[in-house]
């Protein structure tokens, strides 16, 4: 049995104008919850902060099992995104609403099944 699914998306030149928009940003993560069959904690927190080629919006959406996090680079228009949960989810579904919302130009998943007692310990 695992514990949790990690997708890590990274999404390299998206719609400048969608990644600068709070209400697209909202509006991805209240659709990502739905299509992914998650239960969202609390409305999603969208800030913009950083300075130089750190500035840009991050998006922290909390769900009942975990939390899906993003940041997205102004001065790339490139996008990190993390979707974390202990219930199943498919990543098919995760790029394909980052597809709708961002168009990248390209996107590079990385999925990780965890589950914190199957590793040797670090020392």
């Amino acid at each position: 049995m695992s514990w949790g699914y990690h997708l890590i998306l990274d999404s390299s030149k998206c719609m400048r104008g969608a990644i600068r928009c709070p209400k697209i940003i909202t509006a991805f993560s209240d659709d990502l919850v739905k299509k992914i069959d998650m239960v969202p904690y609390g409305r999603p927190q969208v800030q913009h902060f950083g300075s130089g080629n750190k500035a840009g919006f991050t998006l922290v959406q909390l769900i009942e099992t975990s939390n899906i996090v993003a940041h997205f680079v102004e001065e790339t228009d490139d996008m990190y995104l993390d979707v974390f949960s202990c219930k199943p989810y498919d990543p098919i579904i995760v790029k394909d609403v980052v597809a709708k919302y961002f168009n990248p130009l390209s996107m590079h998943p990385k999925f990780l099944v965890r589950q914190a007692g199957r590793y040797p310990l670090l020392r």
